[in-house]
């Protein structure tokens, strides 16, 4: 597809233009919205992505010119932070396609183009639209063996059901896309699916980051600021990596939970939680509760449905399955083959990264073997990482500064901007906060 990047910020502007190029799209990039408009009305675009807040032209005035004036005939998905989400839901209101919250990987775009192009062909007059609708599961979580069947089974038990949902498995066997598959075949699936990542936030910030905390209710709060349970209001909170929550933050966990009742940081003020919770860990949760580390009650309050993600090593002859579905997202409409000899590698892997580990390798191929990937290809990448312990899926340094810029953007937002406040939360010196904020590119 051919996609307009529209951000200010000059390193996510960058790095997402770059992913996007790699998967196969056509893609150009403006500055602020003004030169996205240019853009616009000099070139044709299946797809625009856009910052919301930008300078002369913000994202929503960029949306009304674009659907209201009829100005493309694209879909536009907006990029916004967190304490802006209130005003991305109405940009959907307005006919943005959906929107994604900073910060996001790169990668979180790429289902939501792949939505756009099921979406699109199922429109076209000779279209079969198989793939149209969010009740297609089969078509999100692909496999055949008996337990990937169960998983697509639960799948569609919980999204009946408005019950809590508990997800298990290891690092990288997808549960993300399971949680959010159960998010849109549910009955809330018009409303927002707000992910928070437990293990991203420093303990301090952690309250503040899913309750919101009210102005001046500690150093740095210049102002009022919505929690994750407001801002999925009416939709579902996913507490992915819930096993990393601290002890002495899950009673307060407990009480939003089960009676559906929170107050933000310094407010006294009853505030409803109308959200469906779906979890997830990479732990066993029972072995933590023996070891005192995480609450019986709590734990029983999340596994009201539980989904078992299985490893792929535990189901070796869907991975050859699993590998052309991610190859299709990977190409998008590009050709790319994947011979039956590397196929047949890759189903003898043990895979400790699981799919994301297996969606890191068919891309570095796809990109070395020109669309062909072939067992030669594949060997010795995957005979190296036989020798090696387990790393993080993808480059170590990247997942350390991805990890790092995380918790920046969290500490600034969470201290209203204020780098002091959010060094001394971040426990660092002020100038060795702001040398880490000019590595990031965040000022």
């Amino acid at each position: 597809m051919r996609i307009l990047v529209a951000d200010d910020e000059k390193l996510k502007r960058v790095t997402l233009a770059h992913d996007l190029e790699a998967q196969g799209h056509e893609v150009v990039t403006a500055a602020d919205g003004a030169e996205a408009l240019q853009r616009i009305e000099a070139e044709r675009f299946d797809v625009v992505v856009t910052d919301l807040k930008m300078p002369k032209v913000d994202g929503i005035e960029l949306l009304k010119r674009i659907k209201g004036n009829h100005l493309a005939d694209a879909e536009v998905i907006i990029m916004t932070a967190y304490g802006s989400i209130p005003l991305a839901v109405e940009a959907g209101k307005l006919g943005a396609y959906d929107f994604v919250t900073k910060p996001f990987r790169n990668e979180d775009i790429l289902p939501l183009l792949a939505r756009i192009e099921r979406d699109r062909r199922a429109a076209e007059p000779h279209g079969d639209g198989i793939e149209a609708g969010p009740g297609h599961i089969d078509q999100v979580v692909v496999g055949q063996s008996s337990a990937i069947r169960r998983v697509r089974r639960m799948i569609e038990i919980c999204s009946r059901s408005d019950a809590n949902v508990l997800l298990c498995g290891e690092t990288g066997c997808g549960k993300d896309l399971v949680a959010s598959t159960i998010h849109r075949n549910s009955p809330r699936r018009n409303a927002p699916f707000v992910k928070v990542g437990c293990t991203l936030f420093p303990s301090q910030l952690i309250e503040s980051e899913l309750y919101g905390h009210e102005k001046g209710s500690f150093t740095g709060a210049e102002q009022r600021r919505l929690g994750r349970f407001e801002l999925a209001k009416g939709g579902t909170l996913y507490l992915d990596d819930v096993d990393d929550i601290p002890l002495e933050h899950q009673a307060k966990l407990l009480r939003a939970i089960e009676e559906k009742v929170f107050e933000r940081v310094g407010g006294a003020t009853p505030l409803r939680a109308d959200v469906r919770i779906i979890a997830s860990t990479k732990r066993n949760l029972l072995q933590k509760i023996a070891a005192g580390t995480f609450r019986q009650d709590l734990y029983y309050r999340l596994d009201v449905l539980r989904v078992n993600i299985p490893p792929l090593r535990e189901r070796r002859d869907d991975i050859p399955v699993v590998a052309e579905h991610l190859l299709r997202r990977i190409a998008g409409r590009q050709p790319a083959r994947l011979e039956p000899a590397a196929a047949e590698l890759l189903r003898r892997h043990d895979w400790p990264g699981n799919v994301r580990e297996l969606l890191h390798v068919l891309q570095r191929a796809y990109l070395l073997g020109a669309g062909t990937i072939t067992a030669e290809l594949l060997r010795p990448e995957l005979e190296e990482a036989a020798r090696k312990e387990p790393l993080p899926p993808g480059p170590f340094q990247a997942t350390i500064d991805r990890t790092e810029r995380e918790l920046l953007q969290n500490a600034l937002e969470a201290a209203g901007g204020n780098k002091t406040a959010a060094a001394a939360a971040l426990g660092m010196k002020p100038s060795t906060f702001r040398d880490k904020l000019i590595k990031h590119g965040l000022i």
